[in-house]
């Protein structure tokens, strides 16, 4: 299929992804599991192409001079090569990061690129194990041991238990509605995730996750919510990113386009 270029707009049916969010989470999941294939200055190059697929999310036809040049822009004149874009654009397409399209001018000569991100594929159930042969000898008081072991690890822990990483005041507002340590453990988990891909200084991450976790509560009364802690990533997400624009704004930067609106891979790796 020969695609003619044109604005990222008509290119929307080839994304995949509801929203930002959802084309945010699954970057996460891509770079969590590759991240470490790619080198500093790869990365460089993939956080700008990500942030130009941040209007049509996972669509972007931003052409390699643009983004080199927006990249030069970011990092004040130490940019990446036009080689170590194109390694890293072969490399992310080899994992199934994105998948590339060519597309052409109306006269036929080829224009840029079209990068479709996919999304983070299921994992794939465990095979059946194969049946045991019936000369296998079965080891009861070994079978009886683990089943102990593994009946005193399912043993359900409160509050009380929750790790110290986590702050008491974090803990005094969600054990009132998640009274589990592994549950406040994980809503924590996501408010470092949120600050950390949204580069924020620590004396503002506690107050935020307290009031972003009222606010999923005064949610949920209202509404059902399949999965809470998701849900809550989504309200952090949201609250740094907006604190990230208004402190720009502070600064006397004006405020980005639209095109740059998704804010990931902010810190270096």
């Amino acid at each position: 299929m020969n695609l003619k270029s044109g604005r990222v707009e008509q290119f929307e049916q080839f994304s995949q992804f509801k929203d930002l969010q959802d084309f945010n989470a699954h970057l996460e999941m891509w770079l969590s599991v590759h991240k470490d294939k790619f080198s500093k200055g790869e990365l460089a190059g993939l956080k700008r192409l990500v942030r130009f697929a941040a209007k049509i999310p996972g669509v972007s036809n931003a052409k390699i001079g643009t983004v080199l040049k927006a990249i030069h822009e970011e990092y004040n004149g130490n940019g990446i090569s036009r080689s170590t874009f194109k390694r890293m654009i072969a490399k992310a397409a080899e994992i199934g990061i994105f998948t590339v399209h060519e597309t052409e001018r109306k006269n036929g000569s080829q224009s840029s690129n079209l990068y479709v991100f996919n999304r983070f594929p299921k994992s794939e159930p465990p095979k059946k194990d194969k049946l045991d042969h019936p000369n296998k000898t079965i080891n009861l008081s070994k079978t009886n041991k683990n089943q102990k072991i593994t009946k005193r690890n399912e043993t359900v822990l409160d509050h009380t238990f929750t790790s110290d990483r986590v702050p008491q005041s974090f803990i005094s507002t969600v054990k009132c509605f998640f009274s589990e340590a592994k549950q406040i453990e994980e809503f924590w988990r996501m408010t470092s995730l949120a600050a950390y891909k949204n580069n924020c200084e620590l004396n503002t991450i506690l107050e935020t996750a307290i009031h972003s976790f009222k606010q999923l509560i005064r949610k949920m009364k209202t509404s059902a919510i399949a999965k809470p802690a998701a849900y809550f990533y989504g309200i952090l997400n949201k609250k740094f990113e907006e604190k990230y624009f208004e402190e720009l704004h502070e600064m006397g930067f004006p405020a980005e386009d639209n095109a740059f609106s998704l804010n990931f891979f902010t810190k270096s790796s």
